[in-house]
C-alpha cells in the first residue's frame, strides 16, 4: 500500500504511532555523507523515510533515497544498527515513536545533484561528520552518526 502513513494518519490522527524508517549513510569516494536539509524543518537529515507496506527494507531505502535525492545509483555495503528514538514530534504536530533501521552505502560524488529539490528536500549537501555539526532533525540521530563513525565498513 502506496502512502501507509497517510492511510495511518487519517484513522488516527496526529496521536502516537510507531514507524519504521530507513536510513542510508551515503559515502563519497572523499569521505563525505550525504546530508538532506528538510523543507518541513529547515534541519539536517540524512536520506531516508517509512516503510510502505509490501516492500522489503533495501526496496523502501532505495526508492526514500530516490525521493529525496534523485538518485539511486548507489551501493548498500550493510545494515549497521537499528534505533529506538522513544517519542518524537514532527513539526505538523504528528507524533511518531521512530524504530530507524540504518544502513552504510556507497556512491559516486557525481552521482548526485547538490541542486534537486522537491516537496521534501530543501537542499544537498556533503559532509565531514567528524568536523561538520550541522543542526539535526532528530537530534538523537547524533548517536547513529556516532556509531556509524566507529564502524568500519
Amino acid at each position: 500500500m502506496a502512502d501507509y502513513i497517510k492511510w495511518l494518519r487519517s484513522k488516527v490522527g496526529q496521536q502516537q504511532i510507531i514507524s519504521v524508517a530507513l536510513v542510508a549513510f551515503l559515502e563519497n569516494e572523499n569521505g563525505e555523507v550525504l546530508l538532506q536539509k528538510r523543507m518541513d524543518s529547515g534541519l539536517w537529515d540524512l536520506p531516508g523515510g517509512c516503510l510502505e507496506l509490501g516492500e522489503t527494507l533495501e526496496e523502501a531505502l532505495r526508492r526514500e533515497v530516490y525521493e529525496e535525492t534523485g538518485s539511486n545509483d548507489f551501493e548498500i555495503l550493510k545494515q549497521f544498527a537499528t534505533y529506538n528514538w522513544g517519542d518524537f514530534s514532527y513539526p505538523n504536530g504528528d507524533k511518531v515513536q521512530p524504530i530507524d533501521i540504518c544502513y552504510a552505502c556507497k556512491i559516486s560524488k557525481k552521482s548526485i545533484d547538490l541542486d534537486y529539490q522537491d516537496e521534501e528536500t530543501k537542499a544537498l549537501a556533503w559532509v565531514n561528520l567528524k568536523t561538520d555539526n550541522k543542526p539535526l532533525f532528530n537530534p538523537k540521530m547524533q548517536q547513529a552518526i556516532n556509531d556509524y563513525l566507529k564502524m568500519e565498513v
